[in-house]
């Protein structure tokens, strides 16, 4: 149990003069793969005009560069940010440094994770190979580790079953496996789909080794902090994943904004009085909850 109230606020700016650094969440807070949340971009515009520090932090197993793509597509200027993290962008940063011995220390599975690389993903999420040297196997019996983005569209995105089998043959050639997004699942145009986390949840159940990059472990939290140049209790996280994005502000020791409006919407809704119960039972206090990413209520 925390034991910490969280406070339930109407919008962002409430909590303008105490933070000045924001780690924001893109898809569940910002978009839903489709578009852009109704005052989200607003929200960014306020954060800025505020002279507030933003980076955005996604679970995205694709290169920064290609997030970036994607936002001016729909409408978020890059004037709106400061930087821009993917787990994606940390897991090429991490497969680059293979044979780079001062990385062992801290990653020692790059020492051993060879050359052969099995892929479970769509095809969009090749470009997290390129440049890295990498062959790309056909069976599990041609590779040295796997790398998973997530589902694909050949076996679909929103059942389990059809990579059951994949899975059972990876770890039975004892596999190791580089998830690059550890969320378990997305709401995408209101429509709920698999994401790779819950493939290496069921990896680690046939006892399959998985080393999981991105939210809500530290480390990917450390390049972030240093775009943003803004010391830890000055900074704030904010997302609509409690098990990915308020664990992981916990976990890189800054505060927390839940948006009850994404992932946990439909069972919650914006009662404070469940949020503050489901908090609670995950063991985590954010600081305050906000039914979406908005500057202020109208």
């Amino acid at each position: 149990m925390s034991g910490r109230r969280m406070e339930v606020l109407s919008g962002v700016s409430a909590l303008a003069d105490r933070y000045d650094g924001y780690v924001v969440d893109l898809w569940g807070t910002v978009h839903d793969g489709v578009q852009p949340y109704p005052g989200a971009v607003d929200c960014l515009k306020a954060l800025r005009a505020a002279g507030k520090r933003v980076v955005l932090l996604s679970n995205a197993p694709r290169p920064a560069a290609v997030i970036r793509e994607q936002l001016a597509g729909l409408g978020v200027d890059e004037g709106l940010y400061d930087g821009v993290m993917t787990s994606g962008q940390f897991t090429w940063q991490l497969l680059s440094s293979r044979g780079d011995k001062a990385f062992y220390k801290d990653w020692p599975w790059l020492e051993g994770i060879g050359s052969r690389v099995l892929h479970l993903g769509g095809d969009h999420d090749l470009s997290l190979l390129e440049g890295l040297g990498l062959t790309l196997a056909d069976h599990p019996g041609d590779a040295d580790f796997v790398l998973n983005t997530g589902p694909d569209e050949r076996r679909g995105k929103t059942d389990i079953e059809p990579y059951l089998e994949p899975l059972a043959a990876c770890a039975l050639r004892d596999l190791p496996m580089v998830c690059a997004n550890p969320d378990l699942e997305v709401i995408r145009g209101g429509e709920r789909l698999i994401c790779a986390g819950l493939l290496g949840k069921v990896y680690e159940q046939k006892d399959g080794v998985v080393h999981w990059i991105g939210k809500p472990y530290a480390a990917v939290y450390e390049p972030v902090m240093e775009m943003l140049g803004v010391p830890r209790e000055r900074v704030i996280g904010v997302g609509d994943a409690l098990a990915t994005d308020i664990r992981g502000a916990e976990a890189a020791g800054i505060a927390g904004l839940w948006v009850l409006g994404g992932i946990h919407g439909e069972k919650l809704g914006d009662d404070p009085v469940l949020a503050q119960e489901e908090a609670d039972g995950a063991g985590l206090a954010p600081v305050a909850t906000v039914p979406t990413f908005v500057w202020q209520a109208r």
